[in-house]
């Protein structure tokens, strides 16, 4: 697979305010995917402005053509397998096929107890992503679904007249543990990775990349274990969580050498946020949209 590059736009403006205008430039720019999270708040966002990510996506395919979206990620901490497959599925056809999910096991912010629930132990939410994502796969590839599981369940649920996608819309699966890794394997299209979070607290930008060398190592035995071709899946960098932070959109030059070395580990697909002043995703609109459509004819 080639390299190829994505944003993703957090859903902090207001639709007639600036956001619909986001995801018009995205598509403009050539960007290969818009991804957004799929939070009900999140971090040092919380208590601004935050939309909610279904509903976003919605309004950005009917405001787009060719431009593939999709969430970066969505995770059970308030999602149910059922209600999102139907939400997935009508947004896979009002977008004319152009949705991608993507699936985590989640964390233990702002989510995890916004239903008044306790928040889940690493053990609990890794059980309840092994439950989730086969059976939103049923969901969306099987037109009737019962399941009585431990954490979920369905009973006779229709999903007509599913995807526009077939067999289904793809799942990017967020994963570096074995449990996770394992869904990824089974059940995506594509895999998310962010780095290591222990090497990025503390680790050097060369440290990290061996981190992500090491994960796609071990893609690859999952992959193997089940007899796939680890080179199917398509292998997602969510950048601004390594050791290099923003730097890489510091400049044209420095987003090339920042993406040249993680194609050359097997990423392909690299995906970078979209400016927001005064945040942890400042960054210069113009070198941005030159990234946007310079950098790929660079590495080529």
């Amino acid at each position: 697979m080639s390299l190829c590059l994505s944003t993703v736009i957090l859903p902090v403006r207001r639709w007639h305010d600036g956001g619909r205008d986001q995801w018009t430039r995205a598509e403009e720019l050539g960007f290969h995917t818009a991804y957004t999270y799929d939070h009900l708040s999140w971090r040092t966002f919380r208590d601004g402005p935050w939309f909610g990510a279904v509903p976003t996506l919605t309004a950005a395919a009917a405001a787009t053509g060719r431009l593939r979206l999709g969430t970066l990620v969505t995770s059970p901490n308030f999602r149910h397998p059922v209600t999102l497959a139907k939400e997935l599925i009508s947004l896979d056809d009002i977008s004319g096929g152009r949705i991608t999910l993507g699936i985590g096991a989640g964390g233990s912010g702002f989510d995890a107890t916004a239903l008044g629930q306790e928040p889940w132990t690493p053990r609990g939410r890794a059980d309840r992503f092994a439950e989730f994502v086969p059976l939103l796969d049923r969901l969306l590839t099987e037109p009737v679904v019962s399941h009585a599981g431990t954490h979920y369940s369905a009973d006779e649920v229709r999903n007509i007249p599913g995807c526009v996608q077939r067999p289904r819309l793809p799942f990017a699966v967020a994963a570096t543990g074995p449990r996770g890794l394992a869904l990824a394997a089974r059940h995506g299209q594509a895999w998310v990775t962010t780095g290591d979070p222990k090497v990025s607290e503390t680790g050097t930008p060369e440290q990290s990349r061996q981190a992500v060398r090491r994960q796609l190592e071990k893609l690859g035995e999952a992959c193997a274990t089940i007899g796939r071709d680890a080179a199917e899946l398509d292998k997602v960098l969510l950048t601004g969580f390594t050791p290099d932070g923003g730097r890489p959109l510091e400049s044209l030059d420095a987003f090339v050498d920042f993406a040249g070395r993680h194609a050359e580990l097997g990423i392909t697909q690299i995906a970078v946020h979209a400016p927001i002043p005064d945040s942890d995703f400042a960054a210069d609109q113009t070198v941005f949209e030159r990234i946007a459509t310079e950098a790929l004819g660079q590495l080529a």
